[in-house]
């Protein structure tokens, strides 16, 4: 597996390529707001070939380059259907937004435990409502790779003050991200990689966090 970072957009959100080093095919993970140019740059310059896209949800920080690489690399958009409102009509979920984004029709939806191939890599989608209505984790048991969009952070969770933010959904989503070996690797929506053995106060998110 290979996985290279794209830190983009006003809130530095991590756009990311993970690659099947095998085959040389590539999903593109949560492409943000001016990530197109470099995505596009290192997957030439590296010869991987993009497959799709894999949103984790759905708010604009997240989708805001979707329709560009969708039409310049012809990829499928895949996303869980409580995301995908926003997702066709950008600013249906009232977050606050300066920048204009181009709706998108996603061509797949996502749903808990589905399989996702990416050449030889296969991801099982985790459903984890809370951040947002339809937010998803995908996760390499193989490789022991989390890729957990805005539920996860290192030290702490995704903002639970939007309009469509659901806490109580928010701390079953943990519980099952809690399960998972300690020795996963976790890329998340911001800021630095962590691990879930790291983020040993799991358990207990909603004590303190709630």
């Amino acid at each position: 597996m290979f996985i290279q970072t794209f830190p983009s957009g006003p809130f530095s959100t991590n756009a990311y390529i993970v690659g099947c080093e095998a085959t040389r095919q590539a999903a593109i993970i949560d492409p943000a707001p001016g990530s197109t140019k470099a995505i596009i740059s290192y997957l030439e310059h590296h010869q991987f070939t993009a497959q799709q896209i894999l949103l984790t949800h759905s708010h604009w920080d997240h989708i805001g380059d979707v329709s560009e690489l969708k039409q310049k690399l012809n990829l499928h958009v895949y996303i869980h259907p409580l995301d995908a409102p926003n997702l066709q009509e950008p600013g249906s979920d009232l977050l606050p937004c300066w920048i204009s984004i181009p709706a998108v029709k996603p061509d797949f939806f996502l749903k808990e435990d589905e399989i996702i191939s990416v050449g030889r890599l296969v991801f099982q989608v985790i459903y984890t409502p809370g951040h947002s209505p339809g937010g998803v984790c995908f996760y390499c048991a193989e490789q022991a790779v989390l890729f957990s969009g805005d539920t996860l952070f290192k030290g702490t969770i995704g903002n639970l003050s939007f309009p469509t933010c659901n806490a109580d959904l928010m701390w079953t989503s943990l519980d099952k991200l809690a399960k998972l070996p300690a020795q996963t690797k976790v890329y998340p929506g911001h800021g630095p990689q962590t691990t879930i053995g790291a983020e040993h106060w799991l358990p207990h998110a909603r004590e303190l966090f709630s």
